[in-house]
């Protein structure tokens, strides 16, 4: 089922502001789309507000052509999975899942058949007389995603359901979620604040703030192409790297004067606008290079090394203070305290304008 706002806000009573303003957003029919974002951006809100829990104070919402701004959430065709499981701790994981046909009075034959499907493909079928105190958090989880399934929404909204797991158990479950997607085909909408379930699960991706979007693509797209520099900064681990400063004689000159970038062809191009002008310099941390191989290159101090297996992070600083930080190779040997020369790839940089944050080239 496609999904589709139209000019959407919401204003809480006894508020001056909206929470949400101008939300236009189509999400097509099959996506499996995360809404990302801060704590307090909105991004809950408009979760709430698709499923009906919340009024829509301005603009259109659409299922398909049918307009649904006063539609019971009962009748939109929906299934929510929440944060907490919600589960009933007197019923088995049988009568968990069923239970929301049951209240439909749906037949029983029916009932029985979904719930063994289900359970079948969330590995359940073991534990289906078992209560949820006998079984673990990640079985619960499913148990909370298989009450969902079975009836079978054409939507499928999910609010932060892995927060409560630890950490190797949400990457197992991020892997599991994307299977369910592809095997159920419904449309899924998901919120996170987590980049990592957003970039390694979603078909699409929208980024809010303020309560405001600030970018919709694909994860390569938010990773290669940052809208603007919120998204450049929100987006990837570690933080990208920002450098102040302008553009003089088509270079871009840091405003401490230590870096000095030649930009390549294109990006000279988009920058033309921008002689003498402030912008902001952007470069992840693993497009920098070791050794003075790739032409300009800078000298700086490594204060720390934080060591994740196939990678280290460098936490390095220049001579006028400046911090960058710097990714390398796992069996790289660097140790605090030392000075060490970095190139860069000249293809990898972002540019944006200082002074309203929006991507320029």
């Amino acid at each position: 089922m496609e999904v589709r706002l139209n000019n959407i806000g919401k204003k809480y009573e006894g508020r001056e502001e909206f929470t949400l303003k101008n939300i236009d957003l189509t999400i097509e029919s099959g996506d499996f789309c995360v809404i990302l974002g801060p704590s307090g951006c909105g991004k809950t809100t408009l979760l709430r507000m698709i499923a009906g829990l919340n009024s829509i104070t301005e603009g259109d919402l659409y299922f398909n052509d049918k307009r649904i701004n006063r539609t019971p959430p009962k009748d939109r065709d929906i299934a929510m999975v929440f944060q907490s499981y919600a589960l009933y701790p007197h019923m088995t994981v049988y009568d968990n899942m069923a239970f929301s046909l049951v209240m439909r009075k749906e037949n029983k034959k029916v009932i029985h058949d979904r719930v063994i499907e289900a359970a079948k493909l969330l590995e359940l079928s073991d534990y289906l007389y078992s209560k949820p105190s006998d079984i673990s958090g990640g079985q619960r989880q499913r148990v909370a995603l298989g009450r969902a399934i079975v009836r079978k929404p054409k939507v499928f909204l999910m609010d932060e359901p892995l927060s409560n797991l630890d950490a190797k158990l949400r990457e197992h479950m991020r892997v599991e979620l994307v299977r369910f997607h592809k095997a159920l085909g419904s449309t899924t909408i998901y919120v996170t604040h987590d980049q990592i379930e957003a970039m390694t699960m979603a078909t699409k991706i929208i980024l809010m703030n303020d309560g405001k979007i600030q970018q919709v693509g694909n994860p390569e797209e938010f990773y290669n192409k940052p809208a603007n520099r919120f998204v450049a900064k929100f987006i990837g681990a570690p933080t990208i790297n920002i450098i102040e400063g302008s553009i003089k004689d088509g270079k871009f000159m840091a405003k401490n004067g230590i870096i000095n970038v030649k930009p390549s062809k294109e990006d000279a191009v988009a920058l033309k606008g921008y002689e003498g002008k402030e912008v902001s310099m952007g470069i992840r941390a693993e497009r920098f290079k070791s050794g003075g191989k790739l032409g300009d290159t800078f000298e700086c101090t490594v204060e720390m090394v934080e060591m994740l297996g196939k990678e280290k992070t460098l936490y390095t600083r220049l001579d006028n203070g400046q911090e960058l930080i710097i990714s390398v190779p796992g069996h790289y040997v660097y140790n605090g305290g030392e000075r060490h020369s970095f190139g860069y790839d000249i293809g990898a940089l972002h540019f944006f304008d200082s002074e309203t944050g929006k991507r320029i080239n």
